[in-house]
This record gives C-alpha cells, structure tokens and sequence, in this order.
C-alpha cells in the first residue's frame, strides 16, 4: 500500500517534532474502481455503498491487518462508457466521508460487481496496511 502525503507529514512531525496525531476511532476503508493515488480519488458511489470502519490489531513486522470480516453489500455495477470496471482498489481515511486519505492500494484480485446488488468481502488478516 502507498502513504499518502498527508499521513506521511503527520508520521514525521509526530516522530520529529512532538506534533500529537492520532486518529479518532478506527480508521474508514474505500472502495475503487480506479487507483485512488494519495488522495483517494476514484471512490465507487450508489447502491448502498459507504466506507467501512475497520479494527486493526496490533503493529508487527512493518505492518497491521485487519481483525474482522468486512463485507459491504448493496454495491453499484461500476461502469464507464458502457464497460463493467472492477473494484480493484481501496483506500484508508480518517473519516466516514470526506475526511483525509491515509494509505491506499490495490486488491490481490479486482472484484466486478455485475448485476448491481453484489458484495465485496475482505476475510480476517487480509487487509494489511504496511510502513516500509
């Protein structure tokens, strides 16, 4: 997954200048059907899609996972110029909506939602976020 510019500064005045930068709560997952880049851009909208609060465990090994089963439902058919574009991206805010973009990066396997309607499943340990 890439840092995004925004959480980068804020990793860097918190080590080096005892700036104080937590997030309130768990953080807010996206999804994408289009690299979302450090600002997040690409968003899927309709159906009942809405980010996802997600709980991660404890830092390891340059990284943290995800401790649950997120599942959004009630997805949109995500087309452009007539295509069915996969959701092949996420990406990870501080906020339900709106809000700043902290990490994203693409999924092992795009998912195509066809018809609308579908779902999108993300199992235990899956979702790893990593500081390298």
């Amino acid at each position: 997954m890439t840092i995004s510019d925004y959480a980068e500064l804020k990793i860097l005045d918190a080590v080096f200048n005892s700036t104080a930068f937590s997030v309130t709560g768990d953080p807010w997952v996206s999804l994408h059907d289009a690299d979302p880049g450090e600002t997040g851009a690409n968003e899927i909208v309709g159906g009942s899609y809405g980010r996802q609060q997600v709980a991660f465990g404890p830092a390891a090994a340059g990284a943290v996972a995800n401790t649950a089963q997120e599942v959004w439902t009630g997805l949109p058919e995500c087309k452009t110029g007539g295509a069915n574009e996969p959701i092949g991206w996420i990406a990870v805010w501080d906020a339900e909506t709106v809000g700043n973009c902290l990490w994203s990066g693409a999924l092992t396997a795009p998912v195509t939602i066809d018809p609308a309607g579908g779902s999108l499943t993300i199992e235990i340990g899956d979702l790893d976020v990593t500081l390298n």
